[in-house]
C-alpha cells in the first residue's frame, strides 16, 4: 500500500510539472500587413496605466518564462457605445519577469533586453494603433477562450520598428465612465524579426516562435 501511495504521489507531481511547463494556449491572432489607422472619434477614455497590464509567456522545451509590461500611455475613443479608435504605447524596459532571482535576473532578463530579442536600448517602446473594431459572435468554427468575447479588435502593432496588423477577439465592457477590455491570444514573434533560438535542430535549446499575450486594460472617461 505504501508503494502504491508513493507511486500515486509521484504521478501527481509529474502531471503537475508537465502542466506547469506546457505552453498556454490563446486565440490565434490573424497577422497581416499594416492597415490604415481608424479615425478616433467621440469621447476620449484614458488608459489607467496602474490598473492595466500586458502579460506574456515565451516558452521552450520544458520551460515557460512569463512576464509583464507596463503601458506608458494609451487612449480609446468611443462613440455610440462603440470603440472608434485608440492608441497604446508599451514601455519595453518595464519588463518584469515573474520568475525571480538567480539566472532570471542576471541572465534571462538582460538577454531578452538585448538585440537577440527586444533590443530595448534601440527600441524602448512598442505601439498598438487600432485600425478597426467589429462585433464578434462565436460559432462552431470560430470560438474564443475569452469568456464573453464580443468584439474583434484589429490594430497595427509596431515592435523593433516592424509594423504588422494583428486581429483578435476581446471582451469589451463599457459602464458609464469606465471601459474594460480583456483578450488572450498567440502571435508569431518571427513576424517582427525576432528569430533567436527558433530552430528545432537546437533540441532542448529551442525557443518557440509562439508567444502568448494576455491583455487586461482599463480606461476612464476624460
Amino acid at each position: 500500500m505504501k508503494c502504491k501511495g508513493y507511486l500515486a504521489i509521484a504521478a501527481f507531481i509529474a502531471v503537475m510539472s508537465s502542466c506547469g511547463d506546457s505552453a498556454p494556449e490563446g486565440d490565434k491572432a490573424t497577422i497581416q500587413e499594416q492597415q490604415a489607422t481608424a479615425e478616433a472619434q467621440g469621447t476620449q477614455f484614458t488608459v489607467d496605466t496602474a490598473d492595466s497590464r500586458i502579460r506574456f509567456v515565451g516558452h521552450g522545451v520544458g520551460k515557460n518564462h512569463p512576464g509583464k509590461f507596463k503601458l506608458s500611455s494609451g487612449t480609446v475613443a468611443v462613440a455610440n457605445n462603440q470603440i472608434t479608435g485608440g492608441s497604446f504605447t508599451i514601455d519595453i524596459k518595464s519588463m518584469d519577469l515573474e520568475q525571480k532571482g538567480g539566472m532570471f535576473d542576471s541572465k534571462l532578463r538582460p538577454h531578452l533586453m538585448s538585440g537577440d530579442f527586444f533590443d530595448a536600448n534601440k527600441f524602448g517602446t512598442a505601439k498598438f494603433d487600432i485600425t478597426s473594431v467589429q462585433p464578434y459572435t462565436p460559432n462552431s468554427t470560430d470560438t474564443s477562450i475569452v469568456d464573453g468575447a464580443n468584439f474583434r479588435i484589429s490594430g497595427n502593432f509596431t515592435l523593433r520598428d516592424v509594423t504588422k496588423n494583428i486581429s483578435f477577439p476581446a471582451r469589451v465592457d463599457l459602464d458609464g465612465n469606465t471601459l474594460k477590455a480583456k483578450s488572450n491570444f498567440d502571435i508569431d514573434r518571427t513576424q517582427w524579426e525576432m528569430r533567436y533560438g527558433n530552430d528545432k535542430t537546437l533540441g532542448d535549446k529551442f525557443i518557440s516562435e509562439k508567444v502568448n499575450i494576455e491583455l487586461d486594460l482599463q480606461a476612464k472617461k476624460q
